[in-house]
């Protein structure tokens, strides 16, 4: 049995926070019912690598739901949500502020049709304050969380994570609060409302770290180099770069009798460890020029001698290859009805020292329209009135 077998979730959202946070639940055993515009459907469906209408990014993100092409904008539309959320366990949404109020198919609205209900609000700013109506993408998040400064610090130039990570960091953010949200309602039996934004979210995941300077706000505060400094060397080579990990003073002691460099220990800028940590950009220009001696594989053998730690920078291929994901399980191939052979990253837990198996293949743009409201009772007759109506929308 899946973790999260019985529990029904409903997913309104465009983009990538609220669409894999309920993917996440989906291969946990969740039924989810991903609600789309009735023209074009969740955005994601048409950005990036793509096949016969399918995006690689929007199937990433939305295995195993159900997808319904609804306007919830129309009186009978709205109607079939609050028939839908009397039985739902858990709403996802990640529109601005408001919008689902608007739509009367709001927090307060919905729960009161459901106490059980969990309904989880997902915003780029948060509900209140001067940016709460600001368009929300990964960039913008990024650069006033402080990433780009986090990324660019000790170079001349900000910098971004390349990679939708606060989207992501959401995601996971909103995962977490609605399972102990699940807990909390068997010990209560309600549910409650939860409110999370991005900007928050990331915040909180980069802080630990790329905050320590700002934390302790006392003047005695002694401000050592942050952990980036000393462990995300990069060292480039003949063909290609490695990463090295220096952090204390035995493994600087390894790093320079790897390469031939222990006279470097009798300069006086490096000659403890406390000068070392305070010249470490000096000493890393001194031995740019030493890497690139080596190839990749010639000067990890030789780091690895030494007990320094080190690792190879992969292209993708050699990620994919990488021997212990295929000890650990990690990817599989299967067949999608629309994009063919893919490839999928499984979800990372083990329960019981099993994998969860895979959710289904991600759904076409209103493939389950039918389905779904069959299952609220609605004849043949019915449904197809609603599509006359445009109220619905099967798949094209």
């Amino acid at each position: 049995m899946k973790p999260l077998q019985d529990i029904k979730v409903l997913e309104f959202s465009t983009m990538i926070t609220a669409s894999f946070a309920a993917m996440m639940m989906a291969e946990q055993g969740a039924s989810v019912i991903k609600v789309e515009p009735i023209e074009l459907g969740d955005p994601m469906r048409l950005l990036g690598s793509n096949k016969g209408g399918f995006s690689a990014l929007f199937a990433n993100c939305n295995r195993g739901k159900k997808s319904v092409r609804l306007n919830i904008k129309s009186d009978r539309g709205k109607e079939i949500i609050r028939e839908l959320a009397k039985d739902t366990d858990v709403i996802l949404c990640n529109f601005r502020p408001g919008v689902m109020d608007t739509l009367e198919l709001g927090s307060e609205a919905l729960r009161e049709l459901n106490p059980r209900l969990i309904y989880a609000g997902i915003t780029g700013f948060g509900t209140e304050g001067p940016f709460r109506d600001q368009p929300a993408y990964d960039p913008m998040i990024q650069a006033q969380a402080g990433f780009a400064a986090v990324q660019g610090q000790g170079k001349e130039e900000l910098e971004f994570v390349r990679n939708l990570t606060c989207d992501k960091i959401t995601a996971y953010t909103a995962f977490q609060a609605v399972t102990a949200a699940l807990y909390v309602r068997e010990k209560t039996g309600t549910g409650q409302h939860i409110d999370l934004s991005m900007m928050d979210a990331s915040l909180f995941f980069l802080f630990p770290d790329g905050f320590m300077h700002h934390t302790l706000l006392d003047e005695d505060a002694e401000h050592l180099p942050p952990l980036s400094e000393l462990l995300y060397d990069l060292a480039l080579t003949k063909d290609g770069g490695l990463t090295l990990s220096a952090a204390n003073e035995r493994q600087q002691v390894g790093l320079l009798s790897a390469i031939d460099q222990l006279p470097l220990l009798a300069d006086e800028r490096f000659n403890s460890i406390e000068k070392l940590v305070a010249n470490i950009d000096e000493l890393g220009s001194l031995l740019k020029d030493e890497f690139l001696k080596y190839t990749s594989d010639e000067l990890l053998a030789k780091l690895n001698e030494n007990d320094v730690p080190a690792a190879k920078c992969l292209d993708y291929d050699e990620v994919l290859a990488h021997p212990q994901y295929q000890a650990n399980g990690t990817l599989d191939v299967f067949e999608h009805p629309v994009l063919g052979n893919m490839r999928r990253v499984r979800f990372p837990s083990q329960f019981q020292g099993e994998r969860l198996q895979p959710a289904s293949d991600s759904p076409a743009h209103g493939e389950h329209s039918d389905e779904v409201l069959a299952q609220l009772g609605l004849s043949k007759q019915e449904i197809d009135a609603l599509i006359e109506q445009d109220v619905l929308r099967g798949r094209d």
